[in-house]
């Protein structure tokens, strides 16, 4: 097993939404966790096509899959900040600005965008102990990386430290929220994103998570994730 301590002034963690208010989840997700990792192991999972807006993830190669265990050592404060989020519109609504953007995202439309301050976390790795030596060999920088630096959510939002633990301190650890489980009162729910599939979102895969209400060292079976592609 392989655990990373993550420390960030600053992240965001987007579900799907629409809308004039953008909001985030109360925790870094499984989803958003998985890309960290690859990006640190050098591991490319972006495909680029001719035929789609969005940026897609790469089918055709075996993408790593393991197990993934993540826990907040305290919780984030969540704020919300107002901004012009430029986008492609849908259909032809607002073309006919289209030439004055020069290529650029050419519609401009004021949101709401909610973030989380203050990240102190553990992302915890099992299964895969191959995929674990590529992560430890981008922390110590021994892989040639394709693209740009790490980031928690937004490219704006850089870690401060991301480095491996032999030892951790207690930490509230997220478990998926199940019939068959019973951890007491849940307390800050949330729902994350586990596997996207940005061509079809029916197939993205989402689950209501909870943290342990007392924090352990020992990581509850339960807060075990099995993530890949």
């Amino acid at each position: 097993m392989l655990c990373l301590y993550a420390q960030a002034p600053f992240a965001v963690f987007r579900t799907f939404s629409a809308g004039s208010f953008r909001p985030t989840a109360d925790f870094i997700t499984p989803s958003a966790a998985y890309g960290l990792l690859l990006n640190i192991a050098g591991i490319e999972m972006r495909e680029y096509s001719d035929q789609h807006v969005m940026t897609l993830i790469r089918q055709e190669q075996n993408l790593p899959s393991f197990r993934l265990a993540l826990g907040a050592i305290t919780f984030p404060r969540k704020h919300s900040v107002y901004q012009q989020l430029h986008n492609y519109p849908v259909g032809s609504s607002g073309i006919a600005h289209a030439w004055r953007a020069k290529g650029n995202k050419y519609n401009i439309t004021p949101v709401r965008r909610s973030f989380l301050s203050d990240i102190r976390a553990y992302i915890c790795i099992s299964g895969n102990q191959d995929f674990e030596g590529q992560v430890v060999d981008g922390l110590e920088r021994k892989t040639n990386r394709a693209y740009g630096l790490p980031f928690l959510g937004d490219n704006n939002f850089l870690p401060d430290r991301i480095e491996s633990v032999e030892k951790w301190e207690a930490a509230h650890w997220y478990i998926p929220i199940l019939q068959d489980t019973d951890h007491g009162l849940y307390k800050r729910i949330t729902r994350m994103t586990i596997q996207i599939d940005r061509a079809d979102l029916s197939r993205t895969k989402t689950a209501l998570f909870a943290p342990t209400n007392e924090a352990t060292r020992e990581i509850p079976d339960e807060a075990w994730v099995e993530v890949g592609y």
